[in-house]
């Protein structure tokens, strides 16, 4: 791999025109293609295999003019206490006029013949229903729903309305991505001290991104790819794109330093950190595409496309990065370092020790810096940093115990919205279940009457409010029920009331004519969702942490490291969803973090955590690892080789991971609340993975077990191919240089690592 690499990476440099003019051809390639493409198509959600889906297609089937893919707005209206709906009669019937009137209107029902007035007399509602899917809806037809439900407030009437109609599409403001690519350029500012250096791995990343989203728009249609799949995409290449051309180019900065002529530097940095660039973005994309086990359509492509784009990343990485290189060889170093090596030679070791002046210039660049100090007193005192680590995460962690599982709706909007008014009034005035009704499919040779059997059964279950009359399709083979329950969509009784419910179709089925009941509905469907999802996660994390195991394996040749490296990712992923459940569920710190609305994490998120958190966490193992397998191969003692590898890979590991937290924490302020607390989480993960397991427990266990974290069994090795991430092979083929100068570790330090 390395030597493969290594010549690629000369060849990019060489042929940096030809190179950039195919990345620049491929960029053009794709934006035209997305440009012409036909408009994505809208969310379509979909659980295959679940009762909710089979019932959703049935009525499809069964009840082709049902409108069921209309948008409908629900107008709630409310008068004040002491008054009566029925007084309200004439302004309510002005308002059902014009909203039949508004565009894209196929009907609105009249609240006094649907009989939509509650018990008491002070609220009614009326429900419009528009000719296409909200996705569709002109501003005009919203903003006649806007006008007519203000107009009917200055009668003195409450109304609030709600619905998809209702609910504008919220979309990606762009904020969250600029606020990261700020952060992301003055981190890698203060850490290269170069202008040039810093904006290569914005540029290419800005590129992969690019071409990712446009690869992603342009097959849209085809693949059934909506506008909202590229949203991980985005936020996960455009993190490990920086990340991944700022260890390539941190790799060519040490190598010219330490005397390599430009190409030669470029093959170096190609061939070895280019290569943990390629096995950490292959944990990424194992990670991500293996969403597709979870078995939900609109998982499995968001996952697909975010791993598509990290490819993308990677193969720029390994091929654009050094072709810029080319035309930059000197003027990505800082302007002190410049004047240390510009020649056009490669230093010999001859040359470097008759040049004593600047040997000793380039050896003072090598003395402890704050990395080196970290991991030297980590190896001195290893069970203390352990004990504290773990516990610290671990105290996190706690209130991942309490977590809430739940999927977004007026329920769980902002107070102060018109949706969630809607929502409270109405289960104010007709109870908790009724924003979260069941639908009943009755099969049957004669329906109608099958479905009333069922429907007095019902009535007489715990915990149901109420059940409609039945009603049957054209053809007379299937009838629907809605039941009410007692208890609102996201409480646990309404839960247990689907299962019951579906528990008894059978017997009720039989006693009552029909050949099969199915229930289905918003409520129902969330709940085969969660179910899904918690069915999923076990074969999906062994999936993924198998996959990622077996893939250390071949980079590090040991058993242990992989193990710890899985551990570490467990312990970073717990603590972070800790957190998130303490800011979004909780409420803790949510001013500062702008949050208006708290409530139970959203369902998906775990799934997301375990996969997006995992690829991540083994990019820090994959990059800082290796540099401390690349001392030991070459005959550094075990524990010199922990305070090697930080002072190789310690400053940018940790520059790599503020970038990372910086465009994450960007999509905090995102409107849309998946992307907000998708961003707030993996920020967490990042955070707690790299500044806390990855420098501080893997170097603290590492010291621990000396030799042994590198030990394989015999028989293992001879079986496994040597994929030498490390450029051990590599370093033979090269031509004679200096070699990299280790770190200075003071005496003191140095009797503490023998010991």
């Amino acid at each position: 791999m390395a030597t493969f690499l290594y010549a690629l990476g000369r060849f990019a440099f060489r042929r940096r025109g030809l190179v950039t003019l195919l990345w620049v051809l491929i960029v053009c390639g794709v934006g035209a293609a997305a440009a012409s493409a036909p408009a994505p198509p809208t969310d379509r959600f979909s659980m295959p295999g679940t009762e909710s889906q089979r019932a959703f297609d049935l009525l499809e089937e069964k009840f082709p003019d049902s409108g069921t893919d209309g948008a409908t707005a629900r107008v709630v209206l409310r008068v004040p206490e002491g008054g009566s709906i029925d007084a309200e009669k004439a302004a309510i019937g002005v308002l059902v006029g014009e909203l039949g009137k508004a565009p894209q209107v196929a009907g609105v029902a009249d609240p006094f013949t649907a009989g939509s007035v509650s018990e008491d007399g002070r609220t009614a509602y009326t429900v419009v229903t528009y000719e296409v899917a909200a996705p569709d809806l002109t501003d005009e037809a919203r903003d006649a729903l806007t006008a007519a439900t203000d107009r009917a407030r200055e009668g003195g009437l409450t109304v609030e309305a709600g619905g998809d109609a209702v609910m504008v599409e919220q979309t990606m403001s762009g904020t969250g991505e600029q606020i990261g690519v700020l952060i992301s350029a003055v981190v890698l500012f203060l850490t290269f001290g170069s202008l040039i250096a810093a904006g290569m791995p914005l540029l290419t990343a800005l590129i992969g991104v690019a071409v990712g989203t446009s690869a992603i728009a342009a097959l849209g249609s085809a693949l059934g790819l909506s506008a909202t799949t590229g949203t991980l995409a985005m936020m996960i290449g455009l993190a490990v794109g920086i990340d991944y051309a700022l260890f390539v180019v941190s790799r060519y900065r040490a190598e010219i330093a330490e005397g390599r002529a430009p190409q030669e530097a470029a093959g170096v940095a190609t061939g070895t950190a280019g290569s943990a660039v390629v096995f950490a973005g292959l944990t990424v994309i194992i990670a991500l595409a293996g969403l597709a086990v979870v078995d939900i359509p609109i998982l499995t492509k968001m996952g697909l496309a975010a791993a598509g784009t990290v490819a993308v990343a990677v193969l720029i990485a390994v091929t654009f990065v050094p072709a810029l290189l080319g035309f930059a060889p000197r003027r990505v170093l800082r302007v002190a370092d410049r004047r240390l090596v510009r020649t056009r030679k490669p230093l010999s070791a001859r040359k470097l020790r008759r040049s004593e002046k600047k040997a000793a210039k380039l050896a003072a660049r090598t003395s402890p810096n704050l990395s080196t100090r970290w991991a030297s007193f980590v190896v001195r005192r290893p069970v203390v940093v352990l004990v504290v680590a773990v516990a610290g995460l671990g105290a996190l962690a706690l209130p991942a115990t309490k977590l809430e599982l739940g999927l977004p709706g007026e329920g769980t909007m902002a107070a102060d919205t018109t949706q969630r008014k809607a929502y409270d009034l109405l289960s104010d005035s007709f109870g908790p279940g009724f924003n979260g009704p069941l639908t009943v499919t009755v099969e049957g040779a004669d329906a109608a009457a099958a479905g009333d059997k069922v429907g007095a059964a019902l009535k007489k279950t715990p915990g149901v409010a109420s059940v409609s009359k039945a009603n049957p399709n054209e053809a007379g083979d299937t009838a629907i029920l809605s039941v009410v329950p007692e208890t609102g969509p996201t409480d646990a009784r309404t839960e247990q009331l689907v299962k019951d419910i579906r528990a008894r179709a059978a017997s009720l089925g039989a006693s009552a004519g029909a050949t099969e009941i199915l229930v289905t509905g918003q409520t129902a469907l969330f709940i085969d969702f969660s179910q899904t999802l918690s069915d999923a996660l076990l074969p999906y994390l062994a999936l993924v942490v198998g996959l990622a195991f077996l893939l250390l394996l071949l980079v590090f040749r040991s058993l242990l490291v992989p193990l710890k490296a899985a551990l570490g990712f467990l312990l970073s992923v717990s603590a972070a969803l800790g957190a998130l459940v303490a800011v979004f569920q909780w409420g803790w710190a949510a001013d500062f973090f702008g949050i208006e609305q708290t409530g139970p994490i959203m369902t998906t998120m775990p799934i997301f955590m375990i996969g997006v958190v995992f690829g991540l966490a083994m990019d820090y193992e994959v990059f800082l690892v290796t540099r401390m397998r690349e001392a030991y191969v070459h005959g550094v003692r075990a524990k010199e080789a922990v305070v090697s590898g930080f002072h190789h890979s310690g400053r940018v590991v940790a520059a790599a991971a503020v970038i990372m937290i910086s465009v994450f924490s960007g999509f905090v302020v995102e409107d849309e609340d998946l992307v907000a607390m998708m961003g707030f989480g993996l920020a967490s993960a990042v955070l707690f993975d790299a500044f806390v397991v990855r420098m501080a427990i893997v170097p603290a266990v590492h010291s621990l077990l000396g030799d042994a974290a590198w030990w394989l069994p015999k028989w293992l090795g001879r079986v496994l191919p040597n994929v030498d991430v490390e450029g051990e092979r590599l370093q033979r083929r090269l031509p004679s240089g200096p070699p990299p100068p280790a770190p200075r570790i003071a005496p003191e330090q140095e009797r503490d690592l023998v010991h």
